[in-house]
């Protein structure tokens, strides 16, 4: 009896000792940590590591080893306990002069480092197993319809600019944009040309979004354009369906595996980032409106005379740039209030050291109508000022009164006023950034995607890593528990093939925990029970094995040839039942999301590990024991 080849051997030895390297990262337990990370203008360093370890020393906190690396600080303690208690330290006395800091709790991984080197990490971790955290989210309809209705006022103006109408006005109302004419020839001429030219359907067979009519509060030569009901509730549905984009690519650019992004009523959104314990980066990342604006430099006055006089034009308005000024608001810059070109009209942000000065930079592109919109301007505008406006809405929550109350902080910020040297269109720098982390930032923000309006964290429940673990206890408990009785069976109903199948069920595990880990899929509650329904399907390949050679026996062939006949049989039926087993798991997770969709990963791989090991590592062994040997019976 010679079935298996040397090689088949050698391939099943590689695969084995491949599959315990890459599993054993996950003995290694996760330490508990706290991680800081420098906002804008302060650095991580050799400094701060200092004064960190002189905080943690003067508080009396024992920590087990501190790690600067590349812009962060990673300090690790014993347990949780001590954990809480430095960062509330660290939180104090790093930001008594300010938030410079995003003090965060964090778990660090405790696998040597050859085993990283060689791409052997633990499998991450389920926001069941360990914690993470959840977040309910309300978009602000009013700010996108605000939105929505400056964008047409902008539109109102520019093609009446464009057609020689004479205007006194264009205003938003709450019954919609007052238009002010000149005259009634004006306002018959107007209502034309805007209805021509502003009130067309987005696409065809679209009805046309305004309603104009004629008549202003207060003036005979008027006209009030209001947007119609129906643009209203498609803007919200555009509106909910582009955050929903725009928040995945967030959560990409997080690292986050498997994450949960999903719309709840009409204006909601719930966001669940599994192993985040880092949530003010979270917060950050997922909340912030962060946008760019280009505007014209308003050259009529300057913006300390402006400020100095108080005579601001009324289509102009004053911004701070960033640094420079005496009362700490930085430099007063003038700027028209019309937009050239905005964040949500970049299709790519990349950040890149400024070829002349060597400063950060951020290299942006502009999409067609961005494009088009700086060309015109640029066109007729060399040799003036344009600046760019860093706007950023980060979420706040205040407690007054002894009840929590969830605001919104706007910061707006020139970054840049350069003069234009020549005529540019779709690609362009962005220049005047503090420090290539901001410009990295900046450009990662900006790459992934502008919201199409603000959100607002509306409910926030971060799951600790204490709850985690104790479902991890109860998950490897009853992963234990079930491989033990299917053991314990199989060894006394089979003897020694049912012992064979025992070792074969334990490779099994680890081969599927070892191609888990390398793929780097997230283990959470379901995928245990993926884990566990795998194991008590992978016995039912030996079984079917071993029943076939008893009847092969009992058919009056030798033990050898009974073997033989045995693996041949049962591989058909073996093949077939695993086929429809793989079909349903790839169902799962072609169509599946969140839990589901770990839960297929894990069915899938193990039913590719178990066909391994049920059939060819067994046969393997079974080979070894065997062959050579003159045979009366065998042990099934």
């Amino acid at each position: 009896m010679n079935d298996f080849p040397r090689w088949k051997y050698t391939l099943i030895a590689v695969v084995i000792f491949l599959g315990l390297i890459y599993a054993s990262p996950n003995l290694f337990q996760s330490q508990p940590a706290v991680q800081i990370s420098a906002k804008r203008g302060a650095t991580v360093d050799e400094a701060l590591k200092e004064k960190v370890t002189g905080i943690l020393q003067a508080k009396k906190i024992d920590f087990k080893a501190i790690d600067l690396n590349d812009d962060r600080l990673l300090a690790r303690f014993a347990d949780a306990n001590v954990q809480l208690a430095a960062a509330d330290a660290l939180t104090a006395d790093l930001n008594e002069k300010g938030e410079q800091y995003v003090i965060a709790l964090n778990l660090a991984s405790t696998v040597p480092q050859w085993l990283r080197a060689i791409g052997a990490n633990a499998m991450p971790l389920g926001l069941d197993l360990q914690g993470g955290v959840h977040f309910l989210m309300e978009i602000d309809q009013k700010a996108a319809l605000e939105k929505q209705q400056q964008r047409y006022v902008d539109d109102v103006r520019s093609t009446l600019l464009k057609s020689g109408v004479r205007y006194q006005s264009v205003n938003p109302t709450a019954a919609g944009i007052a238009v002010v004419l000149n005259s009634p020839e004006d306002q018959k001429k107007a209502a034309v040309i805007l209805a021509q030219e502003v009130n067309k359907p987005e696409n065809l067979g679209d009805p046309s979004p305004l309603d104009i009519t004629d008549g202003v509060a207060g003036s005979e030569n008027g006209l009030t354009v209001k947007v119609r009901e129906a643009t209203v509730l498609k803007q919200s549905k555009d509106t909910i369906a582009s955050n929903l984009t725009t928040l995945r690519n967030r959560v990409n650019e997080l690292g986050v595996s498997e994450p949960t992004i999903q719309q709840q009523g009409s204006s909601r959104i719930v966001v669940e980032l599994a192993g985040v314990q880092d949530s003010a980066k979270a917060k950050k990342i997922l909340g912030a409106t962060a946008t760019l604006e280009y505007r014209a430099v308003d050259e009529s006055i300057t913006g300390e005379e402006a400020m100095r006089t108080g005579r601001v034009p009324p289509d102009s308005q004053i911004f701070y740039r960033r640094g420079g000024g005496s009362d700490g608001k930085g430099q007063p810059v003038l700027l028209k209030k019309k937009i050239i070109a905005t964040g949500n009209e970049l299709v790519g942000a990349t950040s890149i050291p400024d070829q002349q000065t060597g400063t950060p930079s951020v290299s942006v592109r502009l999409n067609a109508a961005g494009a088009k919109k700086m060309l015109d301007f640029t066109s007729q505008n060399v040799n003036h000022g344009m600046a760019v406006v860093y706007i950023e809405r980060t979420p706040e929550v205040k407690i007054i009164d002894g009840k929590e109350v969830r605001t919104s902080k706007t910061t707006q910020e020139v970054v840049s006023v350069a003069t234009i040297q020549s005529v540019f269109s779709s690609q362009f720098q962005t220049t005047g950034l503090g420090s290539s982390k901001e410009a990295a930032d900046l450009a990662l923000l900006l790459r992934a995607g502008s919201l199409a309006a603000p959100v607002d964290i509306v409910e926030e429940r971060v799951i600790g890593p204490s709850l985690g673990q104790d479902n991890i206890n109860k998950g490897a408990m009853a992963v234990l528990l079930g491989l033990l009785a299917v053991l314990v069976c199989a060894a006394l109903y089979y003897h020694l093939f049912g012992l064979i199948a025992d070792i074969a069920l334990i490779l099994n595990l680890v081969m599927l925990l070892a191609l888990l880990s390398k793929i780097g899929a997230t283990l959470t509650m379901p995928g245990i029970a993926g884990i566990v329904l795998t194991l008590g399907m992978a016995i039912d390949a030996n079984v079917l094995i071993c029943e076939r050679i008893r009847e092969e026996l009992r058919n009056g062939l030798t033990p050898l040839a009974s073997i033989r006949a045995g693996y041949e049989k049962a591989w058909a039926t073996i093949l077939d039942a695993n086929v429809t087993h793989l079909l349903a798991a790839i169902g799962l997770l072609i169509f599946g999301s969140g839990p589901i969709k770990g839960f297929a990963v894990t069915l899938f791989l193990g039913i590719l590990t178990s066909m391994f090991t049920s059939v060819t590592v067994t046969h393997a062994m079974v080979n070894l024991i065997h062959r050579g040997r003159k045979l009366k019976t065998l042990s099934v």
